[in-house]
């Protein structure tokens, strides 16, 4: 008896400290304002718009699905939306029957609006901190998500981080070792990586480049690269997971965090430069929204290659 009724205060206690943090957390950025980020939107519609702006054209059943929304409240913003010119519908190329939803210029600019002031307000609570705090909070916030919604038995937890002291070393060190062992690259690969990443360290512009580290068991595992090629066109680069972190999703979420936070600087495209033989990366490209633009016959790091550029509009 006096075991449950300790697990019971204990469980209490729990409740109580969850609740808390909920309400600070809801103050801390503003969601109880009429308006989120002082724009006319309420929550659920920025939501709904965040959702369109990040995967291009999802049906109504897509959107509810993925933000938990019911159909008949979905309707009404969706309603909203159209009078407002912010979205379109077009039948499925694939299905007649199946409207897709889109949105419009106006829409792209409200979710731009949006993602900009959201990307800033988090920026500007996260720089009030010391760098090693910021992490804490960064390493927390992926282990809540992990275990209340992304629990996988075969999933373990990762973060994606920016880079720390060494390791853009270790980013270096990795290309050429692995793409030796693996593919029987010489070591003008391992010297081509060097002069991107110690490019991208001397002429860093940290409104329009980063750079991030994928960690999972308190180690790096994965990396890649968004750099300036123009004012309007982005870089992908680097894109690199070990093998024994694979199948996890770690490359398409640093696929989806370079097209994200290239959407907020204003790039208007995103390019690369792969290799025929990287099936794997080519696959998580392709699924990402990239699309093959040209190819080149080449003699490089040792090998006859077929190297090939893809580019995805934002």
């Amino acid at each position: 008896m006096k075991a449950r009724v300790t697990a019971s205060t204990d469980l209490d206690r729990r409740i109580v400290a969850v609740r808390r943090f909920n309400r600070f957390y809801t103050r801390q950025i503003g969601l109880l304002r009429d308006g989120v980020l002082d724009s006319p939107f309420s929550l659920a519609e920025a939501r709904v718009l965040y959702e369109l702006g990040q995967h291009g054209r999802l049906t109504a059943t897509q959107l509810a699905g993925a933000l938990g929304l019911d159909q008949g409240y979905l309707s009404r913003i969706l309603r909203r939306f159209a009078d407002r010119n912010l979205i379109a519908k077009t039948a499925s190329a694939d299905d007649g029957r199946q409207i897709l939803l889109a949105l419009t210029a106006s829409g792209r600019t409200a979710f731009r609006s949006l993602d900009r002031g959201s990307h800033d307000q988090v920026g500007a609570m996260l720089a009030e901190l010391p760098h090693a705090e910021q992490e804490r909070i960064v390493a927390a916030m992926g282990t809540i998500g992990h275990i209340l919604g992304e629990r996988d038995a075969q999933r373990p937890a990762y973060v994606l981080r920016p880079p720390r002291p060494g390791e853009f070393g270790w980013v270096v060190a990795r290309h050429g070792a692995l793409y030796t062992e693996t593919l029987g690259w010489d070591t003008s690969f391992e010297g081509l990586v060097a002069e991107i990443v110690a490019a991208f360290i001397k002429n860093f512009d940290a409104q329009h480049e980063r750079c991030w580290i994928a960690e999972m068991d308190g180690e790096p595992v994965g990396s890649v690269f968004l750099v300036r090629k123009s004012d309007t066109v982005a870089k992908l680069r680097l894109l690199l997971v070990e093998p024994k972190a694979r199948g996890h999703g770690i490359g398409a979420r640093l696929v989806e965090e370079c097209i994200r936070f290239a959407r907020s600087a204003g790039y208007a495209t995103i390019a690369l430069w792969t290799q025929s033989i990287l099936i794997d990366a080519r696959r998580i490209y392709e699924r990402a929204g990239f699309k093959r633009i040209a190819e080149d016959r080449h003699t490089s790091f040792g090998r006859d290659l077929v190297g090939e550029t893809w580019e995805r509009k934002l």
